[in-house]
Order: structure tokens, then sequence, then C-alpha cells
């Protein structure tokens, strides 16, 4: 697989003879007789509206090129795209029985460049892989789509066999079941760790490459206070006689400033994960905490390292 090249992973057994199959190995859905993605102007728009259900900004162009029978993030000239086959997204619509199930696959391609999964040269992995299907579950919950359309395409054309590169296809809807639930408050579970194949480790690697429009702060939660046992819910106490501001992300990368009281708890969750990340200043040296979703934390003052710590409250 070529570099920064993140294929769609998509490939399932079919009873036909004659298989085709992609540059990764998947199969390629049956030629379509129907004509649904008539251009990139369409295909933008189904962009827009799922940018619009999750609140974000694009940080990628669309590039249309038929013949690859594929669809992928990447980056080109320093420059972050969704390139993908209109004829690809007409066959898998068909072949799924639904338009969903091309939807589900440019969610997945928005997935990586949310996750900026094309700033690393190691390729498709089955934890980048199984991100990306959260977060396309949870872009389709937010527009609507039910979860049997969601799951469409991964169930119609995923491989069921892992790979060092891809999870294998119950791993993959579990994840996209996860993310379509969480958006729709049924649960607050995290994407699922690939069970089979293995999982190399990601090295980051430093890219030119345009970074994300900055995710909007986790929000504290206004009165009534949610219920002590909700687990979408992260409470944060701050143990001093001064204010503090502290920095939340929700991808580790763009931080946001929130001002803590000694008074009261701040009450906050993060949009997609049920963890995120907090640290206590911007320098690149700044000590990094992960917090999770429906924990207590504290922080306090530690006079062996002399400095600000956060510990988990029992």
């Amino acid at each position: 697989m070529k570099k920064f090249l993140f294929f769609i992973l998509l490939g399932t057994q079919l009873s036909a003879v004659a298989q085709r199959v992609n540059q990764c190995g998947y199969i390629i859905p049956p030629k379509s007789l129907k004509s649904s993605f008539q251009s990139i102007y369409e295909a933008g728009e189904f962009i827009n509206q799922m940018l619009d259900s999750i609140k974000w900004k694009e940080n990628f162009l669309l590039r249309e090129q038929n013949g690859i029978n594929n669809a992928y993030a990447t980056i080109i000239s320093n420059r972050r795209y969704i390139v993908y086959d209109n004829n690809f997204l007409e066959n898998l619509d068909d072949y799924a029985g639904t338009k969903a199930a091309s939807l589900s696959v440019l969610a997945h391609e928005m997935g990586h460049h949310y996750r900026n999964h094309v700033l690393d040269s190691r390729g498709s992995t089955p934890p980048k892989e199984i991100e990306a299907d959260y977060f396309s579950g949870y872009v389709m919950a937010k527009m609507g789509v039910s979860l049997q359309e969601s799951k469409a395409a991964m169930e119609r054309i995923a491989s069921p066999q892992a790979s060092s590169s891809h999870p294998g296809r119950a791993d993959r809807l579990a994840a996209i079941e996860q993310g379509w639930n969480y958006a729709k408050g049924i649960t607050t579970s995290s994407p699922t760790k690939p069970t089979t194949g293995p999982t190399p480790t990601p090295v980051p690697t430093p890219h030119p490459a345009p970074q994300p429009t900055p995710l909007p702060a986790p929000q504290p939660q206004q009165n009534p206070p949610p219920a002590p046992n909700d687990a979408s819910w992260i409470y944060l106490f701050l143990y001093g006689n001064n204010e503090m501001t502290v920095y939340l992300s929700d991808n580790s990368r763009d931080y946001s400033a929130v001002r803590l009281s000694p008074t009261q708890p701040f009450v906050f969750k993060y949009e997609i994960y049920k963890y995120g990340w907090m640290k206590f200043g911007t320098g690149s040296s700044a000590k990094v905490f992960r917090l999770y979703h429906g924990r207590d934390y504290a922080i306090i003052w530690s006079r062996r390292s002399n400095s600000w710590t956060v510990i988990q409250v029992p």
C-alpha cells in the first residue's frame, strides 16, 4: 500500500465465482445499472450534511477519481483529501441496498482526518480503522440514519478475517454500533480494540499537513448537575486557593482552555469517545493526563514533584 494511503478497508466473501478486488485485496461490489452519485458537487453536499450534524468544519478537500474502485483519505501536496470513485460508491449503494452505504464510507474517511491518522507513515492499522468505523457510526446516527443502514456497507463487503492492517468484519461492525449507540445516548463505549490479527503500534511522524479545526471545548453542565451515576460525565475537582486554567482536548492535539474554580467541580464530557486529554500548559513539555468518562478526578499540588498533578478519586 502506498505511503499516506488509507483505503476504506471494505471486503467480504461473495458467492459469485468471479471476484474482483481492489488494490488492498478487498472485494469490489458488482457493477450497478443505477446512477446515484452524479458529481463531486453531490458528494460535497453529503459531506457538508455530515459535518453540520457533528458541528465540525472540514479540514480536507474532495477529489473524484473514477477507475480506482475505492475511496481513501490521504495527503497530496501538503493538503488533506478524500479521494473517491463515483462508480465504486454507486455500485456499493446498489449492492448494499441503501444510499447510506456510500455515506458511511465517506464518514469513515472523514474519521481518518478527524483522528489525524494520515499524519504518520505507517499506513492502515486495525486500531486506526476501528476508530474510523466508530466515527462513521457516530456520524450516521447524528444524521438520523438507522443502525442497520449504518452497518450495511460493512456487513456486505467487509472481510470476515483480520489482517495486519485491517480488523475483521465482527470488530468493525461492533465499532460502528458503539459509535452509533454513543451518539444516541445508549452507551458510552469507546472503539473496541480488534480481537484478532496483529496490531502494530503506530509511531507518529511529523508531517507538514494542515491541522484540523480545533474541536469545541467540553462544556460544563448547567444546573441541575447530572446524576452521579451518569457514566457520560466527568467531575474535575481543584484543590487549592486560587482559580486555575487547564486545557482539554477530544483528540490529544487541539486543546481548549477551561477555567477551574476551587469552590465547585467542573462537570463535562468529551464529545465522541469515553476519554480525552488534559494538561496544565500549552508547551511541548506539558504533562498530559487521560481522563475517562464516569470518573472523578482531583487536581492537587505534589510537594515531591513540586508541581500540579491529577489523581482519580475512588
